[in-house]
């Protein structure tokens, strides 16, 4: 026995240590802790997908690494961490019928007859992506509208922003909705006299879709597949998935146990029931080598602007009278943020509206005091805040997570939902950075394509690809380009408890870049929305490469 462990000592005094990996000669850049551009020719990674030193020109190679890349001088920068987005229904709005660039009411119809002919097994029709602000209807598109394309079974079809959706009679029969159905609270039918028109505004949503046949197992993996798949095409590494429900998080651990999870999610439960089942007693630990994490929780303070769901202290000005609707109280508000917090949770609040703002920031003083330390409070969107409000997100750790693409796609809609004296608080992204709050940006896909090179040009100019409004719109809330960079990658992360697994590269983090065509810190905000993504390496790993 002795001789045997001598043996066994010997052989592995003389066994080499398993060498790191090495990506070598590119046009690498990143940023530093503090938003500073660096650059580096090299890249050493360890055996477990770690970066263990960035190479400048002339530093010493590893001798004899397990593996070596010659990129040829290609970019390389750290993977894009998108802030808010919703993995599932990316999925399944890419399997499904997609409205999300028809310009007029009556292609969308063309669209739905074509999908409905193509696919008679369906039993439903579902989908989503309509925008009416964007077919410059001056309304929302009804049943009857629906009606004359497809009779003979029901559609369901959400809105762009999720916040409402439009369905045809069918739809309403299958569901048992008439004209003595009555709106939820926070919720809106829209109506035609005394009927319901067939768009359902928030909570009213629920009265159809608790109808809706719910996917099998089987059908919720391929659209994850096919929402991770579109991710890491973008060059997407990391995601914070808003809105976990318990079938998606069953979803997501399938996908890990099978080995497909390649993507990193940060998991926020649908709401307070969902989260607490999901993570008991707390926050999950990180599972899947770093792929796989619940941090907290998603609540709903508001709608949408799209669908005047958004809670304003003031009537909107196309639409007197109206003003909105808050969907809990302050009371429920804060119980449901402090049951959250008292076990761990992270807390992040949809508000867009700047009464549901100014309600989410009231909670947080309130509750900061007696749940003390590193908090990370959220507010997903901060869209219409008032101007007395904003310097409130610069106390207690408060992160303002923002959508660039948002302010270019609904300026002129939030013109006319506001009017111009009520803007000045309206996606403010450089007075958020000034006063001190975090500042975390991603797309809300799939209400907005996942392609982080659109919003990161958005980030310092403001204006759309076509270049308008020139100078960019409210221009004094524009960014640097490195701002909103840093925004996108190290500070999403940061938003996410993750700043020291992801979010650039540097000793101690994830190996995780992407290969681009062209250098985004010297190119045009044109040029920087041409971007191509060739490849995306998530842990040392390359996940996915442009045919």
């Amino acid at each position: 026995m002795k001789m045997l462990l001598l043996l066994a000592g010997a052989l592995i005094a003389v066994t080499p240590a398993r060498a790191d990996s090495l990506i070598d000669n590119v046009n690498g850049v990143t940023l530093d802790e503090q938003g500073r551009v660096v650059r580096f020719t090299g890249l050493v990674m360890s055996a477990d997908g770690h970066v263990v030193r960035l190479l400048q020109r002339g530093d010493k190679r590893p001798e004899r690494p397990d593996w070596r890349a010659d990129f040829q001088g290609k970019v390389l920068l750290p993977g894009f961490v998108d802030a808010h987005g919703h993995i599932m229904e990316l999925g399944f709005r890419a399997l499904e019928l997609d409205l999300s660039d028809t310009r007029s009411l009556d292609e969308a119809k063309a669209r739905i007859a074509a999908y409905a002919a193509a696919n008679p097994e369906r039993k439903w029709i579902l989908g989503g992506g309509w925008n009416q602000e964007k077919w410059g209807l001056g309304r929302f598109p009804t049943a009857a509208d629906l009606d004359a394309v497809v009779s003979d079974r029901p559609v369901w079809l959400a809105r762009a922003d999720g916040h409402a959706s439009w369905g045809n009679s069918a739809a309403l029969k299958a569901a048992g909705v008439s004209a003595k159905s009555v709106s939820p609270v926070g919720g809106r039918i829209e109506r035609a006299g005394a009927s319901p028109s067939g768009v359902f505004v928030d909570a009213a949503q629920a009265l159809v879709q608790k109808s809706v046949p719910q996917p099998l197992p089987k059908e919720m993996a391929v659209a994850f597949l096919k929402a991770q798949a579109i991710l890491l095409s973008f060059g997407i590494t990391a995601a914070a998935d808003m809105g976990t429900s318990i079938d998606d998080w069953l979803t997501y651990r399938r996908m890990g146990d099978a080995g497909s999870l390649r993507l990193r999610l940060m998991s926020y439960g649908a709401g307070l029931e969902d989260t607490l089942r999901i993570g008991g007693t707390g926050p999950t630990p990180w599972l899947y080598d770093g792929r796989l994490k619940l941090n907290g929780v998603k609540l709903y303070a508001d709608g949408a602007l799209g669908s005047r769901g958004a809670w304003l202290k003031a009537p909107y000005s196309d639409a007197a009278g109206q003003t909105g609707a808050g969907f809990l109280s302050d009371a429920m508000l804060r119980n449901k943020m402090s049951r959250a917090a008292m076990d761990g949770y992270q807390v992040a609040v949809h508000a867009i509206g700047d009464k549901a703002n100014s309600q989410v920031l009231d909670a947080i003083d309130e509750l900061a005091p007696t749940y003390t330390g590193d908090r990370r409070w959220r507010v997903e969107h901060a869209q219409i805040v008032d101007s007395a409000d904003l310097p409130r997100f610069g106390a207690h750790g408060t992160i303002a997570s923002m959508q660039p693409v948002h302010q270019t796609s609904d300026r002129t809609m939030a013109e006319a939902r506001l009017g111009s004296g009520r803007l000045a608080g309206a996606y403010a992204w450089a007075t958020m950075l000034k006063n001190g709050a975090g500042l975390a940006f991603g797309t809300d896909f799939p209400v907005e394509s996942p392609d982080p090179f659109a919003g990161w040009a958005a980030g310092f100019t403001r204006a759309e690809a076509n270049g308008e409004p020139v100078g960019g719109w409210q221009p004094q809330e524009r960014l640097t380009r490195e701002q909103a960079w840093k925004a996108y990658t190290q500070d999403a992360a940061y938003a996410g408890f993750a700043e020291k697994q992801f979010g650039r590269l540097a000793p101690g983090q994830y190996a995780d870049f992407i290969i681009v065509d062209r250098d985004p810190t010297l190119a045009s905000a044109t040029e920087l929305r041409a971007t191509v993504v060739e490849e995306t390496w998530v842990g040392g790993r390359k996940e996915f490469a442009r045919k």
